[in-house]
């Protein structure tokens, strides 16, 4: 699985992503901070990646695009740091890998998580 982190997404957790040997890239080390939501789908599809983000609008442009990829995996934590969002994305990971590798919108909370697929 290949992932791109959106601007909320900790560089600890990209650390921790690679570390567990998964590609990922982050929006700020190629320079695209401002790059724009709907782009931000196209590079993701285009480069077979999972979108991690803390962005609610990524759900409403997909329902609008009835695209079934990316996939997207929205963090609604209480707490966002790294040391919350790591192990719940690591729940993620291992129990939703063909919805993320076919098409889904994972929402994440601090106790549970939501897996749509897509298109919705």
């Amino acid at each position: 699985m290949k992932f791109l982190a959106d601007m909320g997404i900790s560089q600890k957790t990209i650390e921790w992503l690679r570390n567990q040997g998964y590609n990922i890239v982050h929006l700020r080390e190629e320079g695209l901070q401002k790059l724009s939501d709907e782009a931000i789908l196209v590079k993701a599809k285009n480069e077979e990646r999972i979108i991690l983000t803390m962005n609610l609008d990524f759900t409403n442009l997909l329902a609008w695009s009835r695209e079934t990829l990316p996939s997207v995996i929205i963090f609604r934590l209480g707490n966002e740091n790294y040391d919350k969002i790591n192990p719940q994305l690591e729940k993620v990971i291992s129990q939703c890998e063909n919805e993320l590798l076919t098409g889904a919108i994972i929402s994440v909370s601090d106790d549970a998580f939501r897996v749509r697929n897509l298109p919705i």
